[in-house]
């Protein structure tokens, strides 16, 4: 409630409070400080700045205890201008200094008509006037909206609270009635709060045992002694024990001192039985103040009651928080617990994970030089074979008896002879079964990415109650900066939603024509490519996820565009990685292999619809070998010449002629064959479900092969002394035999 009893301009206890016309309140000090002159034509939001009485001087202070000090004078006294002094017999806070105690009466009454007529009109924003119809006061709607003073205005004043602007007399401030229930209230309050000496200069100060009707300060018995002897010009003031509550005292009307005992509910002011007579309240409607006075007691006490019941249930509510809060704390440190053990079970789990990767090289190296020390025990054995041959020979050569030479001269030619051969086989084109560099990779993508997601998930409550389960997910963000498209095939990468229980994703796409969206992907993976689609088509690509409490909403759009043409190289994983055989080069577009078996290199595209058109150049060819050319499925066999198995279909070709073949069975013989520097040519048409061939850029033969249906790859056979290099991204020729 002390808030309620500060001024709002000195922010102390109101001391003498008045009552604007706003109904708020200020200090008799105070307003005095804050009135202004009002000159006409300058403007009532620019006064010239005076002292209340029209005498320049400092403003009242305030003590501590939020009365105003001014010496031993009381409020609003001007030295030397009684005239601008007041003195009220039923308001003791409004009592000026001795030298003004002896005002007339008619000033009095003066005053208390002023105070009256101020009180009844406070809201009606027209202007007040006692009997003689002399302007007092005028309450405009606010400081910035044009208000036209009265006539005869001298002083104005802006309510600190509401901005109103406020119009007086000569009178000024002193014409508003004491606010008598804030007077009170201010003296119980100031009972209960154990009134202090305002004089000491100890902290805090001393229990006040007196205070003076005068000068209106609160002594203990050494500051009494002090500042306020018993002698001089003091010792006519009147020290009495100060008062807990303000003295009990009957409302008098200041014009006709009868009492105030009757209500004009058109005015809403009190009045006497004298004015009820009058004029001005002619034809009113009038009601007993005590009956006016119990039914508003009556409302208000309603209103506190309902006002009292909400501020009930807020002191509830906020009880309810602070348990709250003690429950968030015990179950963040809960959780923090729950979450460094997660963790820790993940690090342990990547601890277990490492070791088993460790060991699983180990056996790698182990496997790798177990067979290395397989093929360094034949190679030296065979070594030794060779070179007790040689030794043999070699003392033979020494033999001097013909006959005896002859004898096993053949059989020796033969034996050295046979070990050359083999030899060379054997040994000299002999590679290491296994390659010394470890031909593994660590794949922590998916783990880096599942790192990163790491999050929170958002919960809730099914009703009030009820144990609380997963919300349906957030919309997914896609990554345009992980996006791609090669080829026929898109790349979509996403982030998942923040604080969303996910349980999977679904990756729609359209037809690359603008129509409908079909699904292409439900998982748990963020990322996905999406291989046979069209050439050259713009597709549009959606994702959503979902848990058991159902569908989150589509992502926005992005777009991916194919391309026009196919461009790929051979893939050395596809073709069966370091254990193969095949060498590559030149970023994978060039192949070649050591050993006389033939072993199949795939592209690294698949093809399902569409036209396409890939070549070789033959950069190496030297041996009398059968080299293969075409397609195959992604399961044929590596160690076999193309169109050896039902999965290929080929063209096989040496220095002279071409066979078409599939299932090892071979047909149509097509002259004309290669030499290093020649070019083959594949033609895949998807479309017709063919594949033709051309050599030199002519076509070879007839289309090869029919009915081709499902998902190919390029692919090639080679074995010891050739080497291509695979160009893609061609156009297509025009054949003329379709």
């Amino acid at each position: 409630m002390e808030d309620e009893l500060r001024c709002p301009t000195c922010k102390q206890l109101y001391a003498n409070p008045v009552l604007l016309p706003c109904f708020h309140a200020l200090c008799l000090g105070c307003a005095l400080d804050i009135q202004q002159p009002y000159t006409p034509g300058v403007g009532a939001g620019a006064p010239a700045i005076a002292s209340a009485g029209g005498v320049a001087g400092p403003p009242n202070t305030h003590s501590a205890n939020g009365h105003h000090n001014g010496g031993v004078a009381g409020h609003g006294s001007s030295a030397g201008n009684p005239a601008n002094a007041r003195h009220s017999s039923h308001s003791s806070a409004a009592s000026t200094a001795s030298s003004n105690t002896g005002s007339d009466s008619c000033t009095s009454d003066q005053d208390q008509s002023d105070k009256v007529s101020i009180f009844s009109e406070a809201d009606s924003g027209v202007v007040c006037c006692s009997n003689n119809s002399r302007p007092v006061s005028y309450a405009g709607s606010s400081a910035t909206a044009p208000v036209v003073a009265p006539p005869g205005a001298a002083f104005c004043l802006t309510c600190p609270l509401c901005r109103k602007l406020i119009f007086f007399d000569d009178g000024g401030v002193r014409n508003l009635p004491t606010y008598r229930a804030m007077e009170a209230i201010v003296d119980r309050f100031c009972a209960r709060e154990a009134l202090r000496c305002q004089m000491c200069e100890t902290d805090p100060p001393k229990v006040a045992s007196l205070i003076c009707e005068q000068c209106e300060i609160r002594y203990c018995d050494p500051c009494r002694e002090l500042c306020h002897p018993a002698r001089g010009p003091l010792a006519k003031h009147n020290l009495v024990k100060p008062r807990g509550a303000a003295q009990q005292r009957e409302s008098v009307c200041g014009e006709h001192e009868e009492t105030l005992s009757q209500y004009c509910l058109n005015c809403k002011i009190p009045a006497c039985s004298s004015c009820i007579g009058e004029q001005r309240h002619h034809q009113h409607e009038v009601q007993s103040i005590n009956v006016t006075c119990k039914a508003q007691k009556t409302e208000l006490s309603h209103n506190l009651q309902q006002l009292s019941e909400k501020a009930r249930s807020t002191t509830e509510f906020i009880q309810r928080l602070k348990g709250m809060s003690d429950k968030v704390t015990e179950s963040c440190i809960e959780f923090e617990r729950l979450v460094h053990a997660q963790c820790e079970a993940l690090i342990q789990a990547i601890h277990d994970r490492r070791e088993y990767l460790l060991e699983a090289i180990r056996m790698d190296k182990d496997t790798k030089i177990r067979i290395l020390k397989d093929q360094q025990s034949n190679c030296t054995g065979k070594l030794q074979q060779t070179t007790g041959l040689i030794q043999f020979c070699i003392e033979a050569l020494k033999e001097t008896d013909s006959a005896a030479f002859l004898q096993v001269g053949s059989m020796l030619i033969n034996r050295v002879t046979n070990t050359d051969m083999t030899w060379h086989q054997e040994v000299t084109n002999a590679a290491p079964r296994v390659s010394p560099i470890v031909d593994l990779t660590l794949d922590d993508a998916a783990l880096v990415r599942a790192i990163d997601n790491l999050n929170f998930i958002q919960m809730k409550a099914v009703k009030d109650g009820d144990e609380r389960c997963p919300a349906a997910p957030l919309t997914p963000t896609i990554i345009p900066s992980d996006c791609s498209a090669e080829n026929n095939s898109v790349t979509v990468a996403w982030q998942p939603p923040n604080h969303s229980f996910i349980e999977g994703y679904v990756l729609e796409l359209d037809d690359g024509n603008g129509g409908e969206f079909r699904e292409v992907y439900c998982g748990k993976e963020t990322i996905c490519t999406v291989d046979g689609l069209h050439f050259n088509s713009m597709y549009n690509a959606r994702v959503k996820a979902f848990n058991s409490a159902g569908e989150g909403e589509y992502s926005e759009l992005i777009g991916l565009q194919t391309a026009e043409v196919a461009w790929f190289t051979f893939d050395p994983v596809l073709s069966g990685g370091a254990g193969s055989g095949l060498n590559f080069s030149k970023n994978n577009a060039t192949v070649s292999v050591e050993g006389w078996e033939h072993r199949v290199a795939l592209g690294s595209v698949g093809f399902s619809r569409g036209i396409h058109y890939w070549e070789f150049t033959i950069d190496n060819y030297t041996a009398d070998t059968d080299p293969a050319f075409g397609v195959a499925r992604i399961d044929v066999a590596r160690n076999k010449m193309l169109g050896k198995d039902e999965k290929s279909f080929a063209m096989y070709i040496d220095r002279q002629r071409s066979w078409f073949q599939h299932n090892s069975v071979h047909e149509r013989r097509v002259e004309g064959g290669i030499t290093t520097g020649s070019t083959i040519g594949v033609l895949l048409d998807l479309e017709r479900h063919t594949l033709s061939f051309l050599v030199n850029e002519m076509p070879q033969g007839s289309v090869a092969f029919r009915d081709l249906y499902g998902v190919f790859y390029p692919a090639v056979s080679i074995n010891r002394g050739v080497t291509l290099t695979m160009h893609t991204a061609l156009d297509a020729p025009k054949m003329d035999y379709f």
